[in-house]
């Protein structure tokens, strides 16, 4: 009996030791991840009082770039390459809209109308402006081909992607599926009138960042739409 009880009381030591010792690496691992978080943020003085006269904004689909390990690098081509940053970058596209519909739903958006990405699409397609050469336009060119008053583009790199196109695409390549665990997006705002800069959001993250474009999007959003003119804080 007191040699079971001995055995008992070692293994359920060992296993709290274990279990303390996995704690700690967690927590230290969380904090490593917090402080190599880089945020750059960037307001114009003037876009509380420009934005007051907004009505309606776009959002253009983010250049994107996927830096995948050399080896799978050698077995991709430029092809697959492109088709794969094409559908991320329209996924952050989709996943910005639905983040400010979202907003609109709770009262946390001002009165202004977000266009939806399929008539962004058309419009930019009538005028022969796709993913390949929307850098090859200013941001105000782009506003007024779309006939609003603002528009946000941006660029976005991971070594991950997570839209479904593009993860699927990876995981019959390469055989892996799953979240992003390094990802840098970059975004801005521009006024259509002038093509002023109203707004700019740099943000680097690094870990377990979630499984979609939107949970991407929600947690880089969630402190950087109090400085944004166009939500209300809560």
């Amino acid at each position: 009996m007191n040699t079971l009880f001995i055995y008992v009381y070692s293994r359920s030591k060992y296993i709290y030791n274990n279990m303390k010792h996995l704690l700690y690496t967690f927590i230290l691992i969380t904090i490593f991840s917090s402080a190599s978080a880089q945020t750059n943020l960037y307001e114009n003085p003037e876009f509380d009082e420009i934005a007051k006269s907004h009505k309606n904004i776009a959002i253009v689909p983010f250049k994107t770039q996927v830096k995948l390990r050399p080896k799978q690098m050698k077995d991709i081509t430029p092809e697959q390459l492109d088709r794969i940053e094409r559908a991320e970058g329209e996924s952050i596209q989709s996943a910005m809209y639905s983040w400010f519909l979202k907003r609109k739903k709770r009262g946390k958006l001002e009165s202004i109308e977000v266009q939806d990405p399929k008539t962004t699409t058309a419009l930019l397609k009538r005028n022969d402006i796709d993913y390949d050469n929307i850098t090859d336009y200013t941001p105000q060119e782009l506003a007024n081909i779309l006939g609003v008053d603002a528009v946000i583009s941006g660029e976005y790199e991971t070594n991950k992607p997570m839209s479904e196109g593009a993860s699927v695409a990876l995981g019959v390549l390469f055989g892996f599926f799953g979240s992003t665990n390094s990802a840098t997006i970059n975004m801005s705002v521009h006024n259509a009138a002038d093509g002023v800069l109203l707004w700019n959001y740099n943000k680097k993250v690094r870990g377990s960042i979630g499984s979609s474009p939107e949970d991407l999007i929600n947690i880089l959003m969630r402190k950087a739409s109090r400085r944004l003119a166009y939500t209300k804080n809560d």
